[in-house]
This record gives C-alpha cells, structure tokens and sequence, in this order.
C-alpha cells in the first residue's frame, strides 16, 4: 500500500452533462400529496420545494457560483486513506495566524464564501491587519469535493486528527481552529488532539452537551432554559435519529431525486437560521444555499455525509476530556450554547451572544462572526 502526502492543486469543473442531467431530473419530478392547512408541521411544503426546484433549474446559474468557488485556491491530498479537498487562503499579512475552518451538515466550503475575505485581508474589509488570518477550509471526509468515504470509522475524533496533519503538513506548527455544527465539536477535538499547537479554538452554536444532572439545571436564566430543551426536542432530532441509524436507506431517494436532496436540506435551513424570518431564503442568500445544496447533488455525497452520524452516534452525550486550550464561543438566535455546560470540559475565556443570524452565522449574519472570531483571537495570539 502506497502513502503520499503530496498535495495536489484542485480546480471545480462539473462536466454540463451532469448539469443537463439535474435540470432534466427536477423537470420530471414526481410529487407528493400533502394535506391542506398544515404548513411546516408535517415537513417542507410541496408547493415551496415546487417553487425553489423551478428556480433551481432554470434560474440559478451554477456556473457563476462555480468561477466563484474556483477564486480560491483549492487543494486535495490523502490522509489516512481519505481524498481530502480544502481552500488555502493565505493573507496578505506575513504576520498572519493560520485557522481551520469547520463546516458540519447540511455545510460545506460555501458556507465561508463571506468570510475568507474579512478574515484574510481585513486591510481590504476596514478591519486591522493585525487580525489578520491564513485560511484553511476543509471539505470533512464524505462531504463535497472530499468525495464520500469508503471505509467504515469516519467519526468526528477521526476527522479531528486528519486536520492536525493537514496543517502540519501545510507547515502550520501553531493555528487556531473554528467551526459551526460538526464542526463545532470537530474543532474542540482538534485543540485535545494537537493542544500543543492549537492555541484557541472559537466555535458557534454550542460547546458539550448536557448531562441533565438536576445540579446543572439548577438556577438556569428563562433563555438558558429555552435552550436546554433544544436538546430533547424529538421533533428537531429526528433527521439526526434516521442520518444515525438508517443512513443508507434515506440516501437512495436522496441520491436518486434532486428534489429530495433539496427538501431534505433547505428543511434544516428554514428550521435553524434566525427565528425572525419567515423562510430561509430571508435568513440566507437563495444561491448561496442552493450552490450548497447543488455541490451535495454533483458530488453524490447525501449518503456518506450522513454517515458522520451513523459514525458518531455512539459518542452523543458521552463525557471527554477537559480541555485547557482557551475556548470561545458565540450563541446566535435559535442555537443551543449554555455557558455552564461549555465550561464543564472546556476553558471558555471568551462568550458571546446575539440577537440576528442563527445556526449558519458565515452566511446569516458574516459581520457578527468575523468581529466575534476576531476578539477572541486577540486574546490567545
């Protein structure tokens, strides 16, 4: 068995018969019924996923969004018998601190597409060079231009030590990590994984989970109780519950229908952005969450990105070890961060929340992050 770690230049190039093939696939859709008067409440709406198809295949231009996503430089190299597909975005800045973008599901790299900017050159954006980052965002294994995984034991902990030799190997010996979703526990993981090197980590959302120890739930503020019921809300986890026990039973009508990988991403979308605004198209920008959608669909990955949950799922509320890397994190509307429950196992030195964005901060609400993400890492630089 061979190993390499070369790393090889990277260029999206979708050949127009699969995008033929995706129009073709939306024109013949077979829809479903649905009862009258329900809304949401049942699912995603056919006559929303009816509206959005139709733009999807014969509005949206994805060769816009594909010279967009190809501006940056992009890479892929094996790691533990994995492709791995990422953007390097060096800064301007010689001074700059390398960082470790973490996307999670239903993300990709497109979720960053507002953010390199900022943080790579914050001279261009009116920011101060002194907050200066080099970029890194990985496509985790079995998500997008990574490719889907071909071997069992991909769990989080996995892809956390696959990000510790893709940035030795990328000669990075001191860097920080964020991430939102996934990868918001990938990228604590990296700071117990490589500590030594790793000198904060700034996570959205949430850090840990609850033990539902009655000592924790005691003296909880009305909003930190809100939250915590995130957590047994069996409504919202029921796609996480299939994703973790069935994954490859979902994946056929996901890797068959494009109008199935559509309803059964925008729904997460429409259910995690800011609670504000009545659809996600309000929250995000509608290519943008349809260039996401589209990359899921060309690179036949519904079924190996749900896996990471198949994976992972034995590890759910499971305690790890403390870690003393310096964490930050910042809640925005509708997320489920609990300071007491961060601090558990993780040295939180820096909390923040929000009143605008939600669950996809880099795309809802850029601004925010990137001044979050700054301030924090002016404290551990």
């Amino acid at each position: 068995m061979t190993f390499t770690t070369e790393i090889s230049p990277f260029r999206i190039d979708i050949p127009q018969s699969a995008l033929d093939d995706l129009h073709d696939r939306l024109a013949r859709t077979l829809w479903p019924d649905e009862l009258p008067g329900v809304g949401w409440s049942y699912g995603i709406p056919v006559s929303y996923v009816q509206r959005l198809a139709e733009y999807w295949r014969s509005g949206y231009d994805w060769r816009k969004h594909e010279a967009a996503l190809n501006e940056y430089p992009q890479f892929t190299t094996e790691i533990d018998g994995q492709n791995i597909h990422f953007l390097h975005v060096r800064s301007p800045e010689p001074d700059a601190l390398p960082l470790i973008l973490t996307h999670g599901w239903p993300g990709s790299i497109v979720e960053f597409m507002k953010v390199i900017g900022p943080l790579t050159d914050p001279r261009a954006h009116g920011g101060d060079p002194a907050d200066a980052f080099h970029v890194v965002a990985p496509s985790i294994p079995g998500f997008g231009f990574s490719g889907p995984t071909r071997e069992t034991g991909w769990d989080l902990r996995r892809v956390a030590r696959a990000w510790a030799e893709l940035m030795s190997r990328l000669g990075y010996e001191r860097y920080g990590a964020q991430g939102g979703d996934s990868g918001s526990v990938i990228s604590p993981e990296l700071g117990r994984v490589a500590p030594e090197r790793v000198v904060g980590v700034h996570v959205n959302g949430a850090l840990g989970f609850p033990a539902f120890d009655p000592a924790e739930m005691e003296g909880l503020t009305e909003t930190e109780q809100a939250r915590m019921q995130l957590y047994a809300d069996d409504d919202r986890s029921g796609y996480a519950i299939i994703q973790a026990t069935r994954p490859q039973t979902v994946a056929f009508g996901l890797h068959d229908s494009p109008a199935a990988q559509l309803a059964w991403i925008v729904e997460k979308f429409k259910e995690w952005t800011d609670p504000a605004h009545d659809l996600p198209e309000d929250a995000v920008d509608l290519d943008q969450m349809l260039t996401d959608v589209t990359i899921y669909w060309l690179t036949r990955t519904a079924a190996s990105s749900a896996r990471l949950y198949k994976e992972g799922s034995a590890q759910w509320g499971m305690p790890v070890e403390r870690s003393e890397v310096p964490h930050g994190v910042a809640v925005f509307p509708g997320d489920g961060g609990i300071r007491r429950v961060a601090e558990r196992e993780h040295n939180v030195i820096h909390w923040s929340e929000f009143d605008r964005g939600g669950h996809f901060a880099a795309m809802e609400a850029p601004d925010l992050l990137v001044d979050d993400v700054r301030a924090f890492f002016r404290k551990v630089r």
